[in-house]
């Protein structure tokens, strides 16, 4: 049973573990972000798509390591508690982000850059693919029982919110230092910032109550496979929950930037605009369709998203390699993401709703971590290989067809609000 805490509780512990899933985001982020600086300096290339292939590559590896990050972060959260799992996320992508910033370019050490750049994404993947799981858990957890989808979408208010301050920081950067500048040393800013504002979100995530459905728990095979190989439904339908969701949401706020400057031919400048633009819309959408959930359940926003995903993708991305100014762009990308809003609002509290206390943070984040590493990964490098070898369009087809095999996915599953396991 849940033990009730005042709504002033509730807030406090979700905007706490909120700010920690906030600095997650921002570090990974920080990386698409600014790939198109740094990427000289590890990848030193005459071709600019090839040096944006190596650190999209490099950004793959790092979603590669998300179901390790799932699996034993998970099973840590269910066993030692969401609060432990939750700060020693955080802790590592600090980590990471750090050495990102002080590693010296491949000019000064060779090859022994990118590897260490690779070694330091490998590590922020282990963070970032433990994370979702148990913010996921702990936000459905400690919410009141009729809000959870409006406190739930605050995983993503705050996974957005990072990107949107990573682009914020990139605005900034790009008004007051030069291109030359920015490709020399000034992309390392936003990963000292990454790291600094990690250390405040730790002393705060230490303040954190504990969920009281873990706390109350008293199963003896928390946090193992075994356990979760009791719910083979439940895995697989947050395996094709995920699928079109992960690869419409990548497409939508990391590659999309890339395809304005490459394909479209925008300046990069006003790119990053029309992205935190779109973006911060975006993001105040999310806890307005969390409660829309609240009172119409969680299927009918997923096959909003299933549904117009499926009719829209192709004619959104036609239209955007047609477009002339920044304006149509905006408001091609603000359709895409509006419609992306029926999964990302709701998908931490669906998957979360699916699993026992007793194995929720494992349960939620592997297989979405799994589902994620291969697909959602690879969603720019995909991209950008098409692109190389002049079949871009064959992506817009991919992502229609996958967001198709999610929509039956949909169609076929029970609606979780009404059958939820955080009520038993």
């Amino acid at each position: 049973m849940q033990v009730q805490r005042s709504e002033r509780e509730i807030i406090s512990n979700i905007l706490k573990g909120s700010l920690g899933n906030l600095i997650e985001w921002f570090d990974w982020y920080v990386y698409a972000s600014f790939a198109v600086y740094f990427a000289p300096s590890f990848f030193p290339s005459h071709d600019k798509t090839a040096e944006l292939l190596s650190t999209a590559g490099v950004f793959a590896i790092g979603f590669l390591m998300r179901p390790l990050g799932s699996l034993i972060l998970g099973k840590y959260a269910d066993q030692h508690g969401r609060r432990a799992a939750l700060t020693l996320s955080v802790l590592i992508m600090a980590s990471g982000s750090l050495v990102i910033a002080i590693t010296p370019s491949y000019a000064h050490i060779g090859i022994i850059a990118p590897i260490i750049l690779v070694l330091a994404r490998l590590f922020q993947g282990l963070s970032l693919g433990g994370e979702y799981g148990t913010s996921a858990t702990y936000l459905s957890e400690m919410a009141s029982r009729n809000h959870r989808g409006f406190y739930a979408s605050f995983q993503y208010v705050t996974l957005i919110s990072g990107q949107l301050i990573a682009l914020g920081v990139q605005i900034i950067l790009q008004m007051t230092l030069s291109t030359e500048q920015l490709i020399q040393w000034g992309w390392r800013i936003p990963f000292i910032i990454g790291a600094l504002g990690a250390i405040i979100v730790l002393f705060l995530r230490l303040s954190m109550a504990e969920s009281d459905q873990f706390a109350s728990q008293k199963a003896k095979s928390k946090g193992s496979l075994k356990e979760l190989m009791r719910y083979p439904k439940a895995v697989l339908t947050v395996v094709g929950l995920t699928l079109g969701g992960t690869i419409a949401f990548y497409t939508y706020t990391t590659y999309l930037q890339k395809f304005m400057i490459n394909s479209v031919g925008l300046p990069t400048q006003s790119v990053t605009r029309i992205n935190f633009l779109a973006l911060l819309i975006f993001m105040i959408l999310q806890p307005i369709a969390g409660a829309i959930s609240d009172k119409i359940g969680r299927r009918p926003l997923l096959f909003w998203f299933g549904g117009l995903g499926t009719i829209f993708t192709i004619p959104i991305f036609v239209a955007l390699q047609h477009a002339t100014t920044s304006w149509e762009a905006f408001w091609l990308m603000l359709a895409g993401l509006v419609i992306v809003t029926g999964y990302t609002s709701i998908n931490a509290i669906v998957k979360a709703e699916m699993f026992p206390t007793e194995i929720r943070a494992l349960g939620v984040g592997l297989p979405y971590g799994l589902t994620v590493a291969i697909f959602g990964g690879t969603v720019e490098y995909l991209a950008l290989y098409l692109r190389k070898i002049n079949h871009e369009n064959l992506f817009f087809i991919y992502v229609t067809v996958v967001i198709f095999i999610s929509l039956l996915v949909y169609w076929r599953m029970t609606d979780t609000k009404t059958t939820s396991k955080l009520d038993k």
